[in-house]
């Protein structure tokens, strides 16, 4: 009994997670609001996280387009300008969340070529 009101509290956990950000099961979607607190937090991650493994220090400029997906968690997949000195680029990262773990891993980070 204990396991399947554990198994419950997740699935509402996650649909509240899901509905929140507004996204829909399988396939990506945009996120209308990239202003949004979760949003930016993901994009501060995933910058921070590319810079503990790679040794640069971009600094976050601002958000252009986000879209998610629902997939055991939920993928982000941010496009953004971000700056190291003088130098701007565009970058997109994907980043999974679980939010029901506390969970985070910058999955994809690269330099977009215009």
């Amino acid at each position: 009994m204990m396991k399947l009101a554990c198994l419950v509290l997740l699935s509402l956990l996650f649909a509240s997670a899901v509905a929140k950000n507004h996204v829909l099961l399988g396939g990506w979607s945009p996120i209308k609001n990239l202003n949004d607190p979760r949003v930016s937090g993901i994009a501060n991650y995933a910058v921070t996280e590319h810079n503990k493994r790679s040794g640069e220090n971009l600094k976050l400029q601002k958000l252009i387009k986000g879209e998610s997906e629902v997939v055991g968690g939920v993928n982000y997949r941010l496009t953004f300008t971000a700056t190291e000195g003088s130098s701007s680029d565009e970058y997109q990262a994907i980043v999974l969340e679980k939010p029901w773990l506390h969970f985070k891993n910058l999955t994809s980070f690269t330099r977009v070529h215009a």
